[in-house]
């Protein structure tokens, strides 16, 4: 692959990349150094398990070296191939500031928060940013997402695009961030697909070449969930009720452990079939749940999403900002759907839908578009079923 060189004549500017020790932030700091740009990286510690009374639920921590350590170790060791300095800092107290607290509280109300999009809004785009800025003397950042940006002559608006691997795109995640965070960031990877990120880490022998993806919550990893919020909300046992009959037909021991739409880990054996979380009752603790067969419960037309953050000034997008069209992600990797956007008030609007959609979640984030522009997104707050 060709990579387009920088002007030698131009004073380079100096990137921070993050550096997280996987592949995508490895090639992405390749892709900065081969453009030209002075890079050097950044590793963020953001999680103590020992400190957060992160236990139960937490099975992966059982080695020497914890997952993070390991993870720095890689970072390091991609940072000494590229020949780039490798720097560190711990956000441990703001993450549980900014992230995790309103993680939990969201999970006692019966909501179903996205932890992602909370960190690369606080953590990563604004903690990260700020420290690389005023810390390290940087011109802009750097991260190995699978989006875009660029500058708007016409409009005067930096705008974030979707990722060419639209299976990996994560535009999603990135819906809160504000004009100033997109001035300072450069996504290298936006026109690669993962099998080629892969290729040029291996071409270039990049020992995260062949690493797994992370997953599970942002910068905690994979839990075992119920047993992890365990960890900071008590049980709360109560009955298990068919929607339809309202007959109990089971136990819980805490609705707000469970989502819409769930079917795993429900306990109800000895039942003619399968059953699904249906809707929660935080005050009363009951759990009520319907049959496989009738999954009608779980589509919605009509939704209220509130604390919208538009990326862009909606007024140079669309002709009325108080009423319009464009399409809409209700959770990651969803298909887009067509939707109308009434506002109600500020940063607040009904959402409706061309065609029902399932699952919907309350907590959760809706995210807009107009086709490949990101426009913005907000908080589910209610489901009209």
């Amino acid at each position: 692959m060709q990579v387009k060189k920088k002007d030698k004549r131009m004073k380079k500017e100096k990137i921070i990349i993050g550096l997280s020790g996987g592949v995508d932030s490895s090639v992405a700091a390749l892709l900065l150094q081969e453009q030209g740009y002075e890079v050097e990286a950044l590793f963020m510690r953001n999680w103590d398990s020992m400190a957060n009374n992160d236990v139960l639920g937490n099975d992966k921590e059982t080695g020497e070296v914890c997952t993070q350590e390991l993870d720095y170790n890689d970072a390091k060791q991609v940072a000494d191939k590229l020949g780039i300095k490798l720097h560190r800092v711990d956000f441990i107290k703001e993450y549980w500031e900014y992230v995790f607290q309103y993680f939990i509280d969201e999970y006692q109300k019966g909501r179903t928060p996205n932890p992602d999009i909370l960190c690369n809004k606080y953590i990563k785009f604004d903690k990260f940013l700020n420290y690389a800025l005023t810390n390290l003397g940087a011109d802009k950042i750097a991260m190995g997402h699978y989006a875009g940006v660029r500058y708007n002559e016409q409009t005067q608006q930096f705008e974030m695009i979707r990722a060419v691997d639209q299976n990996k795109d994560q535009t999603y995640f990135l819906s809160q961030l504000n004009q100033f965070q997109l001035s300072k960031t450069l996504f290298p990877l936006q026109n690669l697909t993962k099998p080629e990120i892969r290729k040029l880490a291996k071409t270039h022998g990049l020992i995260t070449a062949n690493k797994k993806d992370s997953t599970g919550i942002c910068f905690i990893g994979e839990r075992e969930f119920t047993k992890f919020l365990q960890n900071y909300i008590p049980n709360q046992p109560g009955d298990i009720v068919d929607i339809h009959t309202q007959k109990v037909v089971g136990k819980h021991i805490g609705v707000m452990y469970y989502t819409i739409g769930q079917r795993k880990g429900l306990n109800l054996g000895g039942m003619a079939e399968p059953y699904y979380v249906a809707k929660k009752d935080i005050e009363e603790k009951i759990l009520y749940v319907a049959s496989a067969t009738d999954e009608s419960l779980l589509f919605a037309k009509k939704l209220i999403v509130n604390e919208i953050n538009w990326i862009l000034d909606l007024a140079k997008y669309v002709d009325d900002p108080n009423n319009f069209a464009c399409t809409a992600k209700f959770r990651y990797r969803q298909t887009d759907t067509k939707v109308r956007l009434v506002k109600i008030s500020d940063n607040c609007y009904e959402v409706s839908c061309d065609q029902p959609v399932k699952a919907i979640t309350e907590g959760q984030q809706a995210v807009f578009y107009l086709e490949d522009l990101c426009l913005g997104g907000g908080i589910i707050d209610k489901v009209f079923q």
